[in-house]
C-alpha cells in the first residue's frame, strides 16, 4: 500500500484517537480547582454582556490572562449552551490540532513514524489532562508547539510561508498567555544555534515582515483593553508576568527539580522511550559538535527537539513560581522524538525497556483503579489490593507479550489498551465519586437536594475550589468570611444580610462566635467534601 493510500486510515486512527482521549465524557465529573470555574464563569460574563474586550469575573475586570480562552469558550457557549463541559472544548480542539500538527510534521521529515508520533503525542498523560480542561495551558501550548514545527519546516525548505507561520502561531500563543510563548521560542532558537555553533541560524529567523504580522495580530486586543482598563499593562506584565516568575507572591514554591519529576510523569507511560532517545540524540548531538559534523540539517532534528525540550523545563525551573502545566510545551518535542527514535535505533525494543514499559502500563491501570478510593483518603481492602494488582499483572504481562511477539507495529495498540482502559473506568464507574469528592457541582446539587433558601452564599475556611465552582454553577458571587489586609492577618467579615454560609466540618463554634447574635439554623452537610450548610439570619 502506498503512503497516498495509506494516509487515510491512519487519518482516521487519529481522528478517533484524538475524539476518545480528548472529547468522551468531557461531562464526567464537574469543573475542578479553582482555574476551571474561574475561567468558565469569566468566558459566561463576557458572553452575557456580548463584550470581546474585558474579562470580568462577579463584574470586576480579571486581568491575569488574556483573552483567546474566553473567546473560544464564548464561541463554545453559542453553539452547546453554557455546560461546564462546553467550557473544556476549546482545549480538546487545540489538543487535535496540535497532534495532527505533529501527524503531517513527521510525515514530512520522517515518513513512516507519523502514526506513531501522533499517537505517543495524544496519549502522553499530561496532554491527556490539559486537553480535558478549560484553562489556558494548552491553548498556549498547542499554538507555541505548531509554531516551532513551522520553524523547523522554513529552517528546511527555507519557504517564508512557514516562518510567517511561525510568527502568526506565536502571536495566537500571545494572546492565550502573554510574552512567554514568544519568550520561550526565541530561547529554543537561541539555544539551537548555539549549539550548531551557527548564528545565522537566529539572524535568519529574524524577520521585520513576521514581526508586523505578530504585532498585527496581538496589539488590537492589548491596546483595547488598555483603552478601557488603564491599570491592564502594569498589573498584566509587571505583576503577572515578572512578579509571578521572579517571587513568590502566588504560593506556587517548588524545589528546582520539581519539573524533572513532572516531566517523567507528564510522559507516561512513554517515559521510558522518551528518556532512551534524549540520551541517545543528546549523544549523537554531543558527537556531531565535537567533530563539527558537516551533515545536512535534518539530521540535526533529533538535537532540536532535545533542545526543545530542555529549555521550557530549565526556564520555569528557574522561576520561583512552579504549576505542572508550564512545561507542557515540552510534552510533544518528547514524544516527536520518542517516535523518532523508536524507528531509526535497532535495539529500541530491547528486554529491559521493554520490561519497565509494561510495567508502567500496569501500573497506570492501577492507579486509575485506586484514584477513586485514594481522592476519598480510604484504605483499601487487601482484596480489593489484590484485585488491583491482579488486574495491573495481567495488563503487564499482555502488553509483554503482544509486543514482545509483534514488535513495533503492536507497540502502539498494545500501549493505548491500558490507558482506554483506565479512561473509561475514570470517565464510567468512578466518574460519580470523583464528581463528589473533587467538584462544585456536587455541592450544587447538595444545596439543591436540602432545599436551601435562594440566598447569597458565602463560604468559610473551604477550599478556593468550592467558592469558584459554586460561583459558576450557581452563577451568583460568592462571599468569603476571611478577608485579608496584605500583611499576612486575617479579618473574619460577615455579610449583613441573610445567606447561606458553607463551612468545613466542626466549625459551628467559630462560626457562633463569628456572627454574634444572629441566628445560625443548620441545613445539612456534605461528607465527601467534609463540608457543612448553615442559614444565616440578616443582622439586626
Amino acid at each position: 500500500m502506498s503512503s497516498d493510500t495509506r494516509i487515510l486510515p491512519q487519518i482516521a486512527v487519529v481522528a478517533a484517537a484524538c475524539a476518545f482521549l480528548f472529547f468522551f465524557g468531557l461531562g464526567a465529573f464537574g469543573l475542578v480547582g479553582a482555574d476551571e470555574p474561574r475561567y468558565a464563569q469569566i468566558a459566561r460574563e463576557m458572553f452575557t454582556r456580548h463584550d470581546w474586550i474585558v474579562p470580568t469575573l462577579n463584574g470586576t475586570p480579571w486581568l491575569e490572562k488574556p483573552a483567546l480562552l474566553y473567546w473560544k469558550v464564548m464561541s463554545s457557549y453559542a453553539i452547546f449552551g453554557v455546560h461546564d463541559w462546553a467550557a473544556r472544548i476549546p482545549a480538546a480542539c487545540y489538543a487535535t490540532a496540535l497532534v495532527f500538527a505533529v501527524f503531517f510534521f513527521i510525515r514530512r521529515f520522517r515518513p513512516g513514524s507519523e502514526l506513531d508520533a501522533a499517537l505517543i503525542t495524544a496519549s502522553c498523560a499530561a496532554i491527556i489532562g490539559f486537553a480535558r480542561g478549560a484553562s489556558t495551558d494548552m491553548l498556549i501550548s498547542a499554538p507555541f508547539c505548531m509554531a516551532m514545527l513551522s520553524w523547523w519546516t522554513w529552517h528546511e525548505t527555507g519557504k517564508k510561508v512557514w516562518l510567517a507561520a511561525f510568527y502568526a502561531l506565536l502571536a495566537v500563543g500571545a494572546l492565550a498567555k502573554g510574552p512567554v510563548a514568544p519568550a520561550l521560542a526565541l530561547l529554543v532558537v537561541c539555544a539551537y544555534a548555539l549549539v550548531r555553533r551557527n548564528a545565522k541560524i537566529l539572524l535568519r529567523s529574524i524577520w521585520w515582515a513576521g514581526f508586523l504580522l505578530f504585532f498585527a495580530i496581538v496589539l488590537p486586543w492589548y491596546i483595547a483593553v488598555q483603552i478601557k482598563v488603564p491599570q491592564f499593562l502594569h498589573f498584566f506584565f509587571f505583576e503577572q508576568n515578572l512578579q509571578r516568575f521572579g517571587t513568590n507572591r502566588y504560593q506556587h514554591s517548588q524545589p528546582f527539580w520539581y519539573y524533572l519529576v513532572v516531566f517523567l510523569l507528564a510522559t507516561l507511560p512513554w517515559t521510558v522511550f522518551v528518556l532512551s532517545a534524549i540520551v541517545d540524540a543528546a549523544r549523537s548531538g554531543i558527537k556531531k559538535m565535537r567533530e563539527r559534523a558537516d551533515e545536512p540539517s535534518t539530521s540535526w532534528l533529533p538535537l532540536f527537539l532535545v533542545v526543545w525540550i530542555v529549555i521550557p523545563i530549565l526556564f520555569f525551573s528557574i522561576s520561583r513560581s512552579k504549576l505542572p502545566g508550564y512545561i507542557l510545551p515540552a510534552i510533544p518535542a518528547a514524544a516527536l522524538l520518542a517516535a523518532e527514535w523508536l524507528h531509526r535505533s535497532d535495539n529500541a525494543l530491547s528486554r529491559l525497556r521493554l520490561l519497565l514499559h509494561a510495567a508502567i502500563c500496569g501500573l497506570l491501570l492501577a492507579g486509575a483503579l485506586l484514584a477513586p478510593t485514594v481522592i476519598q483518603k480510604l484504605r483499601p481492602t487487601a482484596l480489593a489490593y489484590g484485585e488491583v494488582l491482579a488486574a495491573a499483572a495481567v495488563i503487564a504481562i499482555a502488553v509483554l507479550l503482544l509486543v514482545g511477539r509483534g514488535g513495533l507495529n503492536v507497540l502502539r495498540a498494545a500501549t493505548l489498551l491500558p490507558i482506554v482502559l483506565a479512561m473509561g473506568f475514570l470517565l464510567r464507574p468512578a466518574a460519580n465519586v470523583l464528581d463528589q469528592v473533587i467538584s462544585a457541582r456536587a455541592v450544587d446539587a447538595r444545596l439543591s437536594e436540602l432545599h436551601a433558601p435562594q440566598a447569597p452564599i458565602a463560604v468559610y475556611d473551604v477550599k478556593r475550589d468550592v467558592e469558584f465552582g459554586l460561583n459558576f454553577y450557581r452563577n451568583a458571587p460568592i462571599a468569603r468570611y476571611e478577608h485579608g489586609d496584605g500583611r499576612g492577618n486575617i479579618e473574619i467579615v460577615v455579610p449583613a444580610g441573610q445567606h447561606v454560609l458553607i463551612a468545613r466540618e466542626g466549625s459551628i463554634n467559630v462560626i457562633q462566635a463569628a456572627v454574634g447574635q444572629r441566628q445560625v439554623l443548620k441545613l445539612g452537610g456534605f461528607a465527601p467534601q467534609h463540608l457543612e450548610f448553615y442559614l444565616i439570619s440578616s443582622a439586626r
